[in-house]
């Protein structure tokens, strides 16, 4: 029988999901039959949360393997190589499956099992003296890959701490500070799919190994015809699929980005209803020029002209001789970005945002 490709799929369906039976490939040439309940999960080997089915065996109990969720509306059943290398994870024999506690000199990396009663009675107590006595900088919380943010905030919050760690620090804090700064959320998530022209910094989120429904999305815009633009100093898997590669001097990035954005304000090339009506424009032209008409009186076009001005410095030529990008490049970034008006995507992660001093302007710089 012939298939036709909506039938070639990997991915038992969903109503056979409590009660799949398949060969098991390992005891062939014998045909011996497994039945496995498929059951949602979420890939956290990044913060994407890409699904993830679990093929959890009838008989055993163990997880046999996982695949990618067809159901879930961001991966859409597609992983990368991290998805599927979870079963690494769950059977590895130095995973941590109860509390431990140390004993002895820390160089001696000797620990005991405790229960967790323990562990709820020790700390707990330990944080409510620290709170009570107004010890509130004495304690912080860490976390290795932050899932649930949104309920840790409230919970510090509530005790009064500002105290959160984890790798983001020295992740992708830099661009979060940036994004968070202008536009309220750390984490924005652009329509690439539907964009004319896509602006990326750097590889490291769209290259597949880290967002990879970013990626995916980001392939359906150049599918539509939409302009790749990279700047990126090396030479990486996104840079080699862009129509444009910006090789930028490494710390030149946010000059670059005020070029472009100069260029635009100087051509009016700008969206103007959204300014006027969604940024405090009347606050940045009392700061541009303190003797302008203030309140409701103050004329928006006298905005546009104090701002174009201030940016006046950031020429094409500067950036260029920061940047080492020639002119030419950086007008046809320009004229992609213009030509797009709204269908316009952008992103920062880490590389630039992560690697220079003062990397989170470099996210700011590219709201703006």
């Amino acid at each position: 029988m012939k298939l036709t490709p909506d039938q070639m799929t990997t991915v038992p369906p969903s109503e056979r999901w409590d009660d799949w039976t398949e060969y098991d490939a390992s005891a062939w040439p014998r045909k011996v039959e497994r039945h496995y309940r498929l059951v949602p999960t979420i890939c956290f080997n990044c913060e994407s949360g890409c699904g993830l089915l679990a093929y959890v065996d009838k008989e055993s109990g163990e997880v046999r393997r996982f695949e990618g969720n067809p159901k879930h509306p961001g991966s859409r059943g597609r992983v990368c190589a991290k998805g599927p290398a979870t079963k690494n994870q769950i059977d590895d024999p130095d995973r941590i499956l109860y509390p431990l506690k140390r004993v002895g000199p820390r160089s001696e990396a000797r620990f005991e099992r405790v229960s967790w009663e323990e562990v709820l009675e020790t700390l707990g107590s330990r944080i409510r003296r620290a709170l009570v006595e107004k010890r509130h900088r004495e304690v912080m919380y860490h976390v290795g890959r932050p899932g649930h943010d949104a309920m840790m905030k409230r919970v510090l919050l509530a005790w009064g701490l500002d105290g959160h760690n984890s790798h983001t620090n020295v992740c992708s804090s830099g661009a979060r500070l940036g994004y968070t700064i202008m536009c309220g959320g750390d984490r924005p998530s652009a329509d690439f799919a539907n964009a004319k022209t896509i602006l990326l910094l750097s590889a490291q989120l769209e290259s597949g190994h880290y967002f990879n429904p970013h990626a995916q999305r980001i392939m359906e815009g150049m599918e539509s015809g939409a302009h790749l633009v990279v700047m990126d100093p090396r030479l990486s898997t996104t840079a080699a699929k862009a129509d444009l590669w910006l090789p930028s001097w490494p710390g030149s990035e946010a000059t670059v980005l005020l070029s472009i954005a100069r260029h635009l304000l100087a051509k009016r090339q700008v969206d103007t209803d959204f300014l006027s009506q969604q940024s405090n424009w009347r606050d940045t032209l009392a700061h541009l020029a303190p003797d302008s008409v203030a309140g409701a009186e103050a004329d928006f076009e006298q905005f546009l002209e104090a701002l174009t001005a201030h940016y006046a410095d950031y020429t094409f030529e500067r950036a260029e001789q920061e940047s080492d990008v020639p002119v030419a490049q950086l007008e046809q970034a320009a004229a992609w970005i213009a030509e797009s008006g709204q269908s316009f995507a952008s992103h920062v992660w880490r590389g630039p945002a992560t690697g220079n001093l003062g990397g989170w302007q470099i996210a700011r710089a590219l709201e703006f």
